[in-house]
């Protein structure tokens, strides 16, 4: 088969929607990437994408020969990483993405234990609350939270995302601390400020206890409201994982630590296909074993 480049170039222009898109994540001047579509146009005999200022256009001999291409190069992705997945290390480029909140708690101990791990890969990090199409995007692994709704990707559970509630030594030494939910009504709690949030169901075994969070500072942003616990401004409800290097420290303490209100999971998504890569396994394994160290309450 010739031209298998010009074949990738015009697989990756189609994903990414546009000519200059697929340069920037194929690393190659415009030109290039227009010239290898051509010449495979050239070659076919066939216009595959009809060009103007504003659209690409994918023609009906295109659509035909994309979903072909796409399954041939799948085809030879497996093939290749069957061969190199008995490499002793991983080795290249590493492209992850996660959201905002975990790409701030989550993610950078799961990185460094990965680089440390693996000297021979770099990895490249793209933090972003916006939905990553990891295919047209060429990201390796993602990290999302809540169920997995895509069936061409594979999903695997790493870290639940159980919340408790905390506060620093100095809050607890002056105010003192609950002992049921019923009680936190007394106490200035820091909101975490999602709509789901707004009402919780807290547990405690088999006990289930509703709760409406109510108190004069709110946030979006996990970290913040991490800051503002530990600065003794009130009680917080806060991810079990964000709080243990604190917690070992003394420097944050549970409030009611039987209670905790279960907010999902988070799990590391990657494309379907029949032999993950090397590197991407070598990172589930990293997370995974960050996941069996987390706090669990």
């Amino acid at each position: 088969m010739q031209g298998l480049d010009d074949v990738s170039v015009f697989v990756k222009v189609v994903q990414a929607g546009s000519f200059s898109q697929a340069a920037r994540q194929l690393a190659m001047p415009n030109t290039t990437v227009s010239a290898k579509v051509a010449a495979l146009e050239k070659r076919l005999g066939v216009t595959l994408i009809q060009r103007t200022t504003r659209k690409l256009n994918i023609t009906e001999a295109g659509e035909a020969y994309f979903r072909r291409c796409v399954v041939a190069l799948e085809e030879l992705q497996a093939a290749e990483t069957e061969v190199t997945s008995s490499q002793a290390a991983p080795q290249g480029i590493l492209r992850v993405t996660a959201p905002v909140d975990a790409g701030h708690t989550l993610l950078p101990s799961i990185v460094r234990t990965y680089l440390k791990n693996y000297p021979t890969m770099e990895v490249d990090l793209v933090i972003t609350n916006r939905v990553v199409d990891l295919v047209a995007e060429s990201v390796d692994i993602a990290m999302r939270a809540g169920e997995l709704e895509d069936s061409t990707m594979v999903g695997k559970k790493f870290v639940s995302a159980n919340m408790s509630f905390w506060a620093s030594p100095s809050f607890v030494k002056k105010y003192g601390v609950p002992t049921h939910p019923k009680e936190l009504h007394q106490y200035e709690i820091i909101r975490f400020s999602e709509a789901s949030f707004s009402k919780l169901t807290l547990i405690n075994g088999k006990e289930r206890f509703t709760y409406a969070p109510k108190g004069r500072l709110s946030t979006d942003d996990l970290s913040v409201l991490k800051a503002f616990t530990l600065q003794g401004d009130g009680i917080g409800l806060l991810p079990n994982y964000l709080c243990d290097d604190e917690l070992s420290r003394g420097k944050i303490v549970p409030v009611l630590p039987e209670w905790h209100f279960a907010a999902g999971s988070f799990s590391l998504v990657y494309p379907a296909q029949k032999f993950a890569s090397p590197k991407v396994h070598a990172f589930i394994k990293v997370a995974t074993e960050f996941g069996k160290n987390c706090t669990r309450r």
